[in-house]
């Protein structure tokens, strides 16, 4: 018995003991988590100046009204502080805005009109509720009244210079409806009659006048937001290198006058895959390609060296 009893107190000194040691030993401090680099130096949040200066294609806002302001305002806080957003636009644009650019000066849309790209789907092949697809967000209807070819296999609302022209021969067409490319550019959201509409029905004949819906009313403020946030990173706030920006890979097109059977077979002839092809050639929606007609296609191929296939 007693020799149990010296056991159990044995064990009863080193649990003691542990509980101790525990006790004791230092926790890491804040000193320690200090000496991590913090990605994030100022999360203060601040109210912003809006410019005084701002234009839309050159139209100048009307800022002296106090609606106009506060609803700038907005815009510009919004885009500001969804800074992960932001940061994606600033690298989205670097990527896309030298194949809009030229386009819009080809057919004189102002270059102030990239950024409705922007606001419409981030620069990405975005798919609407309503069924506008693509960067321009096009509709079905829009697309094909306007050239572009549209079905099962084939969608050229994803082919972003043909779906850029198209996105410019409607805004020319909505300028010399309603007078202005403040309110062209209100038409490619509300589109050409309802804003013609409601430019009658109120009597004025300035975007900056109606009383539109929510969506409609803050669209030209988001245009011009995000204009004013990407021309002045800096002063918003955002930081970054030219590293840090997507860089369009060079293609070369390959002319298709035939029917494909198999887009994972023609993609291995050039060294890629099939996903690499797809990511190239959006607008090709099926792994292969009818073209009953031999209609003259051409598919981007990315030049040797930026992607390397393990199939």
């Amino acid at each position: 018995m007693k020799t149990i009893k010296n056991i159990l107190a044995a064990i009863g000194l080193l649990c003691l003991s542990g509980l101790f040691i525990f006790a004791v030993q230092k926790a890491p401090s804040d000193e320690t988590l200090d000496d991590i680099p913090k990605l994030i130096n100022d999360y203060n949040v601040y109210a912003l100046s809006v410019p005084a200066d701002l234009d839309f294609a050159g139209e100048q806002l009307p800022l002296n009204n106090p609606d106009i302001l506060e609803r700038m305002d907005r815009e510009l806080l919004v885009n500001t502080y969804w800074q992960s957003n932001g940061l994606l636009m600033f690298k989205r644009s670097k990527k896309y805005f030298s194949i809009i650019e030229p386009i819009l000066k080809k057919y004189g849309v102002p270059d102030d009109f990239k950024y409705l790209a922007v606001i419409e789907s981030g620069l990405t092949n975005a798919v609407s509720p309503a069924g506008a697809r693509g960067v321009w967000q096009i509709m079905k209807v829009t697309g094909r009244e306007n050239g572009l070819e549209i079905n099962a296999n084939v969608d050229e609302r994803y082919h972003l210079e043909k779906a850029t022209e198209v996105a410019c021969k409607y805004l020319l067409h909505a300028k010399e409806n309603l007078g202005s490319w403040t309110l062209a550019a209100a038409a490619y959201n509300g589109g050409n009659a309802g804003i013609s509409r409601r430019l009658k029905a109120q009597n004025v004949n300035d975007y900056y006048d109606l009383l539109l819906g929510e969506e409609t009313g803050r669209y030209l403020f988001r245009i011009v937001a995000l204009k004013e946030i990407l021309n002045h990173p800096k002063k918003y706030g955002f930081n970054f290198t030219d590293n840090d920006l997507y860089s369009d890979i060079p293609t070369f097109k390959v002319e298709v006058d035939s029917a494909v059977a198999d887009f994972t077979q023609f993609a291995k002839q050039f060294g890629i895959n099939y996903k690499i092809l797809k990511i190239h050639n959006p607008w090709l929606r099926e792994p292969h390609l009818n073209n009953k007609s031999r209609k003259i296609y051409q598919i981007e191929i990315p030049k040797d060296g930026f992607y390397k296939s393990k199939s």
